[in-house]
């Protein structure tokens, strides 16, 4: 309800085959580790339980992954850009811990109806392109009765409004929403409230940095999507794109040290799957 009747349909081959490209750029495991408090309280959210099985969707370098193994579960990470697995496979290895790795598109997972107790997906799914086809699946390989657990940025998140910010520099592909429609509980209640009961809460992360030009100087060199957005503008754009970042971040600081910790929105959501 939320899409005009008139959007033109999204090339979503060629919209996925450059977000793996954006994805494979920089440094995302950097990025992702930061995050990995995100999984711990999605699992703790969902109860998981030892022996249950676990697909992480989208999983980048393992945060939810990692969490659910370390709880002894029978944990399959999937990813469509192979080199975030196996980055979260020398993470496993280090821990010494027993999961399943597998290149899976989140828009076509290869498994079968209900085969999974437990599915979960941190800051992940909510990129796929095709946003009803990537809800549908998450639905279709956990079993009844069976749980989902998402974290997803919110529009109005710190991370939400950079999407907003970048987003005037490099427009979005014709007819793609917003990643942060996933943050929106409407939307949510749209996707999965005729196959699930929903539990939803509102939950913060904080970013933290030096200062907020450290934190854009460090996130342009290991997180994709920036890096290619800075490296696509001449310089005139670059300094525009850099102005509107600090002001943003500055915006939401709430350090009165001189430093920058910047809290973001996301969405816990753990759907049961009836």
């Amino acid at each position: 309800m939320h899409d005009v009747l008139d959007r033109p349909t999204p090339d979503y081959t060629a919209i996925k085959a450059k977000q793996q490209t954006a994805w494979s750029s920089g440094d995302y495991s950097a990025v992702g580790v930061t995050l990995q408090i995100v999984g711990e309280t999605l699992c703790e959210a969902l109860d998981v339980r030892p022996g249950q099985r676990v697909l992480d969707v989208a999983a980048g370098n393992g945060n939810c992954s990692l969490a659910a193994a370390r709880r002894f579960c029978e944990v399959t990470s999937t990813d469509y850009v192979e080199e975030l697995l196996r980055r979260g496979e020398r993470r496993a290895e280090a821990e010494g811990l027993a999961m399943t790795f597998q290149v899976a598109d989140a828009e076509a997972l290869p498994f079968e109806d209900g085969a999974f107790d437990v599915v979960t997906s941190s800051f992940g799914v909510m990129f796929a392109p095709d946003q009803e086809k990537a809800a549908a699946e998450l639905l279709r390989v956990c079993r009844a009765g069976g749980k989902i657990g998402l974290a997803n940025w919110t529009p109005d998140s710190f991370i939400g409004q950079l999407f907003k910010t970048l987003g005037r520099y490099i427009p979005p592909a014709a007819g793609l929403n917003s990643p942060a429609r996933w943050g929106d509980r409407t939307q949510i209640d749209e996707w999965f409230a005729g196959a699930a009961d929903l539990a939803v809460t509102d939950r913060h992360f904080m970013f933290l940095s030096h200062s907020a030009e450290h934190w854009i100087e460090t996130w342009r060199s290991i997180y994709g999507p920036l890096q290619k957005a800075f490296d696509s503008l001449d310089t005139q754009d670059r300094t525009a794109l850099a102005s509107d970042l600090n002001a943003l971040i500055e915006s939401m600081n709430v350090a009165n040290d001189g430093t920058m910790a910047v809290p973001s929105k996301y969405l816990e959501i753990v759907a049961t799957k009836r």
